[in-house]
């Protein structure tokens, strides 16, 4: 791996000129070129009526994956380059163009899914059991019976056209509050102004009164923006749920969990065993207090660190490290890293102008990913850029596959990232170098089972609710906060003695048009990949091939049926799920263990 690794990631080798590249404009102009061909082509179709009049329509079927995949590039180049810099109006510009295009071929998609519904089941079973279309058969059979369960092909391409400026709109009005926001923060060299990314790194400072302070400020900041902010969230949600009205859908769940390709009775089954695990990360709550010296834990402590980790960790120790645990695990996932390094796939550099968050992105046309966001040198960012890099591994894996193939759901996607992530993270706890440094890298490891079985909770608890409200009509900014604070109590199981009014504001996904109800997907991807890691440490190296076929399968079967054939596993009920709390429960556990003198 090179040295030193650059902390800025490289778009030109993509489309060189960032938002003004003319390269770019030309691919559009293409694409909405082919796109306006597939259009005539889709509205020229009809329903096979036998197997060779099928071959009529592979041709469609390969312009829409192409379509798809370019459309797929075009966004996330957009998606980079305004994160990178969120005063880019070039860029903001050519998001709009590219998210009105994508509309538009969504349209078009919809009513080729009319044609695939309108095909009698006979004539279906003779179209996919040609040799040619068999490996499109699950993705094919899924947009079909979704098509029957929608409005009118008609009446989908307008609900997508008029999301373009109204639900789509109102999720990139959120992205300009947010970039307009600047939080005042004072240290020796004097009060500066700091983006939001800038400023939520400083929540989890390990001084008390760094962290507390920023709070108050971060509090003050989003309570001064809420109200533009419950508007925002008031169209996006008054939108999906019409359009759910106009499905005949009353569950608002229907959607999200179709899209992440698993059932109400999995879902159910997870959360349960994580509310019967809470017990004992109440205790680690309490404990972590007393560590702390504090009577209880407000929400800006939940993340504070414990104890004292070997200092900042450098940019090129963090992949260096990140990259050897890799290779105990999987050569192959550790060669795609140093690639991934070596390439300047990451966007790592702290630097005013960029989004909050972190995030990875596949380009199919160009079979790369990038990965974006702010490197802190902590413990947590080092978990963080494995993150990344094990959804960019997950991609890797798919990128030979036909692309209707690739498009895997939200929870898998989670898997992917978090098992990576707790590759490194069990590494650095086994390889600390004192008790002291032993404690807060497992203590870092518990603090992501505080978010996905609180934090996320608390955000599923919260939309659920919200969605309901909404029916009867417009929240608030009072009340959305009112509602966020009692879905983390109980998430939490009351153990704070302060929460997060403005949480709701503040949380960027909340606001996410791709996939609705962006929260539980992530609790589901940490079990699975933690129930994983599981298997892993008990079946040993030949477990890393077994985990390639798994993440290759993932964008054609549900998750069930995924989790049947790769693991013999039904995840209706409780074995996997407990199996994997039990793992984290040994953590809190042996935290317990190396605090008792502080009981």
């Amino acid at each position: 791996m090179k040295e030193p690794l650059s902390l800025n990631w490289e778009l030109d080798s993509f489309f060189p000129g960032g938002s003004a590249s003319p390269q770019f404009e030309s691919y559009l102009k293409k694409l909405e070129t082919d796109i306006n061909v597939l259009g005539q082509q889709v509205l020229a179709s009809v329903p096979p009526t036998d197997a060779e009049s099928t071959k009529k329509l592979d041709s469609v079927i390969a312009l829409l994956q192409s379509c798809s995949g370019r459309l797929i590039q075009a966004a996330e180049f957009t998606s980079c380059l305004g994160a990178q810099n969120q005063l880019d109006k070039g860029a903001v510009r050519l998001s709009s163009k590219v998210t009105g295009m994508r509309a538009g071929f969504e349209g078009i998609s919809s009513q080729f899914d009319n044609v695939l519904r309108q095909t009698s089941d006979e004539v279906w079973s003779l179209w996919m059991a040609r040799p040619e279309v068999a490996p499109l058969e699950f993705v094919l059979s899924e947009s079909r019976n979704l098509a029957r369960e929608k409005m009118s092909p008609e009446l989908e391409g307008l609900a997508l056209s008029l999301a373009v400026d109204g639900y789509h709109g109102w999720s990139e009005h959120y992205e300009t509050i947010v970039g307009a926001i600047q939080i005042p923060y004072e240290d020796e060299e004097g009060t500066k102004l700091l983006s939001v990314g800038q400023a939520f790194n400083k929540l989890d400072d390990a001084d008390p009164n760094v962290r507390k302070k920023m709070f108050r400020k971060w509090e003050e900041a989003w309570e001064g923006a809420a109200d533009y902010c419950a508007d925002t969230l008031n169209h996006l949600a008054g939108f999906r749920l019409n359009l759910y009205n106009g499905r005949g859908w009353e569950d608002v769940l229907k959607e999200p969990l179709g899209i992440n390709r698993m059932s109400r009775e999995s879902l159910d089954m997870m959360w349960d065993v994580i509310t019967r695990s809470k017990p004992a990360l109440v205790a680690y709550l309490k404990r972590k207090a007393k560590v702390l010296g504090l009577e209880s834990l407000a929400w800006v402590d939940v993340d504070a660190p414990v104890g004292k980790s070997s200092g900042k960790i450098p940019y090129d120790e963090a992949a260096k490290d990140i990259v050897a645990q890799f290779r105990k695990f999987s050569p192959k996932m550790a060669d795609f890293a140093e690639r991934a390094f070596d390439s300047n796939w990451i966007e790592a550099q702290d630097r005013p102008g960029k989004r909050p968050g972190g995030f990875c992105v596949s380009f199919p046309e160009s079979k790369e990913s990038r990965i974006f966001m702010t490197y802190g040198g902590t413990p947590s960012s080092v978990s963080t850029l494995a993150h990344e890099l094990g959804h960019a591994y997950h991609s890797f894996l798919l990128d030979d596959l036909p692309y209707f193939n690739q498009n895997y759901a939200m929870n898998v996607a989670e898997t992917a990232s978090t098992f990576a992530e707790v590759i490194v993270a069990d590494a650095q706890v086994k390889a600390a170098s004192s008790d002291e440094e032993k404690l807060a890298l497992l203590e870092t490891k518990i603090q992501n089972s505080v978010a996905f079985f609180m934090n996320i909770h608390a955000r599923f608890l919260f939309e659920t609710r919200f969605y309901e409200k909404r029916k009867e009509g417009l929240v608030n900014a009072e009340e959305l906060s009112a509602l966020m604070v009692e879905a983390q109590k109980e998430a939490y199981c009351g153990v704070l003695s302060e929460y997060h009014p403005h949480f709701w504001a503040a949380k960027l996904h909340f606001y996410a048009t791709d996939v609705p109800f962006y929260n539980f997907p992530y609790t589901v991807g940490y079990m699975f990949s933690t129930g994983l890691y599981r298997l892993a440490l008990q079946e040993g190296a030949s477990f890393a091939d077994k985990y390639d076929s798994l993440l290759r399968d993932t964008g054609i079967m549900t998750l069930e049926d995924l989790v049947s054939k790769h693991l013999g596993v039904d995840l209706t009920q409780p074995d996997f799920w407990q199996g994997a709390a039990d793992l984290i429960t040994a953590d809190i556990n042996e935290f317990l263990r190396m605090t008792e003198h502080l009981a």
